[in-house]
């Protein structure tokens, strides 16, 4: 008898995505996508773009008001959309 070297299928796809370099881009747009569920209906309102670079999300919103408060909430923020994505793909949020 031989042993057979079986993995699961999910392993494997995450095994060559992390190889092609494709692992971090998706995460990256999971997050940016996890946005609305994590802050509400009401920030995503208000919300006229987001993008990550170098670990901190950029968000640009059009009410001060709220960038003022979400500033405040920045870290529970941070730890809540690394966790939709069971991932630590952020570090900071910057909001303009």
């Amino acid at each position: 008898m031989f042993k057979r070297d079986v993995q699961p299928v999910k392993d494997l796809i995450l095994r060559l995505m992390r190889e092609q370099g494709l692992e971090t881009p998706l995460l990256q747009k999971r997050l940016v996508e996890a946005w609305p569920e994590v802050t509400g209906e009401v920030v995503a309102r208000y919300t006229l773009n987001s993008y990550i670079y170098n670990q901190t999300l950029y968000v640009r919103l059009s009410n001060p008001a709220l960038r003022a408060d979400l500033s405040m909430r920045r870290q529970e923020l941070v730890q809540q959309l690394n966790e939709a994505v069971d991932a630590q793909v952020i570090t900071d949020i910057r909001f303009g």
